[in-house]
């Protein structure tokens, strides 16, 4: 995929954060949007921010944790715009808990929609992308599908596993002669409201510590990943901190897991949760 104009994306998520920002720079650059959230509110506020770009825009309320419902979008994106060349599952939760205080429905919630939403948005998807002669699937992994830290083990089980469903996908794609190809995204710390909306067992993230660590906008994190996709990268990284964490997760098995054991001795003498 060379251009985005007059091309169709389908972005999940698209109701804040960076399937908001996606919407917009997609929608800059003459791609017509299907755009989907669970979050009715917030998604009428995005499609208000992209009408009026010259592009054709068309919402649904969508939960991605119901595998029916997301074949039925795609179907109906295929119906009102006539073909579909880019899926973004983007729609992702957060969980703040270690293994001993989550509770199995807790991490049943958060795969739902960060691993299956994913694993549904690409399979209804897929088909009509390769109908389009001219494809392209985007997954939305993390650092944390990079290593592992404690108090996000559910959240590092499905960012891993959407890192592995991608890249297997890439790989049979390239091997099929597909027109289709997938791109994994590992953003780092994003301005978003992923850490305000997440759910919490025991000592919960501080908003606004995050907010100070987290240097990369979503506007920043949406142009990296439409410039990776155009040039087919199999792989981004979005953000200073996605690279370090990079090349942290390159060293030793044993030498990350002293660094990240000590740091979460040393914050939870000080009263501070490891992460």
């Amino acid at each position: 995929m060379k251009t985005l104009t007059d091309k169709v994306a389908a972005v999940t998520g698209a109701g804040s954060g960076i399937g908001r920002s996606l919407a917009l720079a997609l929608a800059r650059r003459g791609t017509h949007l299907a755009l989907s959230d669970i979050d009715e509110i917030g998604l009428a506020e995005t499609v208000t921010l992209v009408e009026g770009t010259g592009v054709k825009v068309t919402s649904s309320v969508v939960d991605v944790t119901d595998a029916s419902a997301v074949e039925a979008w795609a179907q109906s994106v295929t119906d009102e715009h006539g073909q579909v060349n880019l899926i973004v599952n983007n729609a992702g939760v957060a969980l703040i808990a270690d293994v001993a205080s989550s509770s199995i429905d807790d991490i049943a919630w958060l795969m739902s929609i960060n691993y299956w939403g994913v694993v549904y948005g690409t399979k209804a998807f897929l088909p009509l992308l390769e109908a389009s002669g001219d494809g392209h699937v985007v997954n939305i992994s993390s650092v944390f599908g990079l290593i592992s830290v404690p108090g996000q083990s559910a959240y590092n089980s499905a960012k891993f596993a959407v890192r592995g469903f991608t890249d297997a996908l890439r790989m049979e794609l390239d091997i099929a002669g597909s027109p289709v190809s997938a791109t994994t995204v590992h953003p780092g710390g994003i301005r978003t409201n992923i850490v305000r909306n997440a759910r919490s067992r025991g000592e919960a993230a501080d908003p606004a510590r995050f907010d100070k660590i987290a240097r990369t906008t979503p506007g920043r994190a949406a142009e990296v990943i439409i410039d990776a996709v155009l040039k087919n990268r199999r792989r981004v990284l979005v953000g200073t901190d996605a690279k370090i964490v990079d090349f942290l997760s390159r060293l030793p098995a044993v030498v990350i897991h002293t660094l990240l054991v000590t740091t979460g001795k040393r914050q939870a003498r000080q009263g501070r949760p490891a992460r």
